[in-house]
């Protein structure tokens, strides 16, 4: 199979339709930054009015037309999707916090799985779809022994947790309808953790860790710092999205594939935590926060995660451009910039809201 690598073009982006679910979000964010750019027209979908920083930072959502919508409301989302003629879609938008999903399952379930298929069923109705992107998690896997990892495509799902079982039943969801009754074009996709500038869930490690470098509040392990976690940066994600979508929309027998994508090797917790601090010149924090390692991680979450990118790289060439350091400096930098402009306690109002 012949795959183009030219997803980068301007001209393809250009005037194409795009709808954005999760719009607002980490992901979807940074992903209109690199769309805008190439002048693509996006539809983006979220269930809050808040303006994400990055997009208000760039200048960019007056550039998009915005719809505050829950994606159940299917006769809403169905006017959308054909009013606007769209024909790519990437479905970033689920509730991804593992804690929340904990505490309460029904909403970590209805907006990951019936958000899916409703969306899925919109778009089933519509003549102009060409492409569809399905953010998934490398979390459906599951927990696999160490001796297993990284996680490769063909593995069998494993969830026991609320959120994992939630990634991988839209997985399943994807995979009917993509299937020979349904036909659409779409793609899965399970990525390792993500990260970089504009991620705002600082129950995450990395905006967490920085959030103490930059004393603004207390970090709290939730685990000994020897877990395995695989990570991508935000704008190799974006780039791979572009990749993905545009090959796609150009050969549909792409059609009900599953790609992971991350670096193909685990960092324990405490390696991570030690990079920040050591970025940050904070020899300090790492002791106090070393310190406090427990000897379980939370229960709900799965000991040790990462990932194979070799699907990719065979059919599209495609490797992270970024190491985890360079990642990390471009991040904390972000960070520092924007907290730079709020006084402390400010911060930690919009925190808690």
């Amino acid at each position: 199979m012949t795959i183009s690598q030219n997803y980068l073009n301007k001209k393809f982006w250009n005037r194409k339709n795009i709808l954005i679910t999760g719009v607002n979000g980490f992901i979807g964010s940074n992903l209109v930054n690199h769309l805008i750019d190439k002048g693509a027209n996006i539809y983006g979908i979220s269930d809050n009015n808040d303006k994400n920083i990055v997009l208000k930072h760039n200048n960019t959502f007056n550039k998009i037309k915005y719809y505050k919508l829950s994606l159940t409301n299917k006769n809403k989302l169905k006017e959308i999707i054909i009013k606007n003629k769209i024909e790519v879609c990437f479905h970033l938008a689920a509730q991804v916090d593992v804690t929340i999903a904990r505490v309460d399952p029904m909403k970590t379930f209805e907006s990951n799985i019936r958000g899916t298929y409703t969306l899925l069923e919109c778009l089933r109705e519509s003549k102009f779809i060409k492409s569809i992107i399905m953010a998934s998690s490398d979390k459906a896997y599951g927990d696999y022994p160490s001796s297993k990892l990284p996680y490769k495509e063909n593995y069998d799902l494993r969830p026991r947790y609320p959120y994992d079982i939630s990634k991988a039943c839209g997985d399943f969801i994807s995979q009917c309808y993509s299937s020979e009754i349904y036909n659409l074009p779409i793609i899965t996709t399970r990525f390792s953790n993500i990260y970089g500038p504009g991620q705002l869930n600082f129950s995450a490690l990395i905006p967490d860790c920085i959030l103490a470098l930059l004393d603004i509040r207390e970090f709290i392990p939730r685990s000994n710092g020897k877990n395995k976690r695989d990570y991508l940066f935000v704008d190799d994600v974006c780039e791979l999205y572009q990749c993905l979508g545009y090959n796609l929309y150009r050969n549909n027998k792409l059609s009900g594939q599953i790609f992971n994508a991350g670096t193909g090797r685990g960092f324990t917790v405490d390696a991570i935590i030690k990079s920040i601090c050591r970025i940050g010149k904070s020899k300090k924090l790492y002791t106090d926060i070393k310190r406090q390692y427990k000897g379980k991680c939370t229960v709900g979450e799965i000991g040790n995660q990462f990932m194979s990118h070799s699907k990719l790289r065979r059919y599209f060439g495609w490797t992270p451009r970024y190491v985890m350091n360079d990642g990390l400096c471009t991040t904390i930098s972000w960070y520092k910039n924007m907290f730079g402009k709020y006084e402390k306690n400010e911060i930690l109002r919009k925190l808690t809201r």
